[in-house]
């Protein structure tokens, strides 16, 4: 596998209707890759800390400024810590102008309509960062594993996604994608602990054990969906997550800098305040 040392080494290609899926391959990238930690887990959460003061101050000045929207995608497998990430690079973030949206199976009323009706409701609005905990990706690769899309219905509904985010991104929304990307070994560790540790069964489901017998298929379909829906507007990155630390600080910095090409700025005082004073 290549050594990567900067951020958008692990930038997934952006879509290429030439191009075959297979012309990325997510075995390149080793999950157990560490570049941006630093000298130990202490070290990467005092790293950590300082990135989140960052994305604190830029994520007040998107919602006082009320222009653009931000949001944040984190997909991967059971396990891969996008609950974990939330917790950790968002803790001193204010939640006033943040939203966390998470995604299960679609009821019936969100079945009976199209696949990204129930998604579009919940994008940033403006001055807002929304992350979506899972995503309109689980209806791509779901249904891609049970084998209910051929390629046509497939590369469609990816073509579909493309659209969808570039509405997003041509309305203001900056949209930035985490593929959590765990080895299977480290899938088996944690999955493990959480069966050993009586406060952590509620966590875990007996089918999580089916879909990791489909391990294979899902890696296939996470290649397939990486390479049809990456974007110069809504890029994916592989951000490699067996080590937690790692993992976290990887996506804080890649968010802050998204939120620095916003070029954020607090609103102009108001001359009306001058000389107010409160008694």
């Amino acid at each position: 596998m290549a050594k990567r040392a900067h951020l958008d080494d692990f930038r997934v290609p952006f879509f290429d209707s030439g191009k075959k899926s297979d012309a990325f391959d997510l075995t390149d990238f080793d999950p157990a890759e560490k570049p941006f930690s630093a000298r130990s887990k202490q070290a990467d959460r005092e790293r950590l800390a300082a990135l989140a003061v960052q994305l604190d101050e830029m994520q007040e000045r998107l919602h006082a400024q009320r222009r653009e929207r931000v949001l944040l995608i984190l997909q991967g497998m059971d396990t891969s810590g996008k609950d974990g990430t939330i917790r950790a690079v968002f803790h001193e973030v204010d939640p006033l102008g943040l939203r966390i949206v998470q995604f299960r199976a679609p009821t019936l009323d969100e079945a009976a309509h199209d696949f990204l009706w129930r998604v579009h409701v919940h994008a940033p609005a403006a001055g807002e960062l929304t992350i979506f905990n899972r995503s309109h990706y689980e209806d791509l690769l779901v249904p891609r594993v049970q084998g209910q899309l051929n390629d046509e219905a497939f590369a469609t509904r990816a073509c579909h996604i493309r659209h969808f985010e570039a509405l997003l991104a041509d309305s203001g929304t900056a949209i930035l994608k985490c593929f959590l990307h765990i080895s299977k070994e480290e899938q088996r560790g944690r999955l493990q602990a959480r069966i050993d540790d009586p406060t952590k069964h509620w966590k875990f489901d007996i089918s999580d054990l089916d879909v990791r017998k489909q391990w294979d298929d899902y890696q296939k379909a996470y290649r397939d969906t990486l390479a049809a829906t990456s974007t110069d507007y809504a890029p994916w990155y592989v951000v490699p997550a067996d080590s937690k630390s790692h993992r976290n600080v990887m996506v804080a910095a890649l968010l802050l800098r998204v939120f620095e090409s916003l070029s954020l700025e607090y609103p102009p005082a108001k001359a009306s305040l001058t000389g107010v004073t409160v008694v």
